[in-house]
């Protein structure tokens, strides 16, 4: 295996078949030790969440996959958490898909003269640049194709999957009682198809149980309640 990126929640690796595997890890990102999805930091580590993590992944990538949509996902190794993946391509550098149902986090952040604390949005897609030296900057429809980084017509199909994707996972965590606040998503090309890529894990959304925000490894819990994550 050729090690290709060492990420801040996971290990990538290219196979001689031309496949990738990723890698989870037990970190999270946030700040002074507290979960944070929206953090360009590693803020804290939780034994057993990387495995936590590629079983949320796993989940979801099937059930995505069932409901028509495209993705990356191949298999997955509970014992290595590790997932193999078909090769992608990023548009530019890397982006960054938000779908948010409510004003959390960044969101709140920048509209707080408009918005409030954990007001309902239905279902807003918003971008943003893979630039942890810039904050991660949110960028436009149109300043994606003028950059060439994503054509208007790709832009329409990325936030077209993001918004079923994301109602797919919301409506699936209802159904144990979680509520999706915010999810942050990638895509990529595969053969010229754009689709789903990276992971689908507690790390990368906020999910709120009784108005609290849930901890990455205890949202494997709350789906996979008769399952031993102890």
């Amino acid at each position: 295996m050729r090690l290709v990126y060492e990420g801040k929640t996971k290990r990538v690796e290219e196979l001689e078949n031309g496949t990738y595997i990723l890698t989870f890890k037990d970190d999270a990102t946030g700040e002074d030790g507290k979960f944070d999805p929206g953090a360009n930091t590693v803020g804290l580590s939780i034994a057993g969440l990387g495995r936590g993590g590629l079983r949320l992944s796993d989940y979801f990538f099937k059930k995505i996959e069932a409901a028509g949509f495209p993705t990356h996902y191949i298999s997955a190794d509970m014992d290595q958490a590790a997932m193999t993946v078909k090769p992608a391509t990023v548009f530019g550098q890397g982006l960054e898909v938000i779908c948010r149902f409510r004003a959390v986090g960044s969101f709140i952040k920048r509209y707080g003269m408009y918005a409030q604390e954990g007001q309902e949005l239905d279902a807003f897609v918003e971008v943003t640049l893979k630039d942890d030296a810039r904050q991660d900057p949110p960028i436009s429809k149109d300043a994606l194709d003028m950059l060439n980084i994503l054509s208007a017509e790709e832009y329409d199909v990325l936030e077209d999957l993001t918004k079923k994707i994301s109602r797919l996972i919301k409506d699936d965590l209802a159904a144990t009682g979680a509520e999706l606040y915010d999810i942050k998503l990638e895509f990529g090309r595969v053969d010229s198809q754009i689709v789903l890529i990276d992971e689908i894990s507690g790390g990368n959304m906020r999910v709120y149980y009784d108005d609290v925000l849930i901890e990455p490894l205890d949202l494997v819990k709350i789906v996979f309640w008769d399952e031993d994550w102890s």
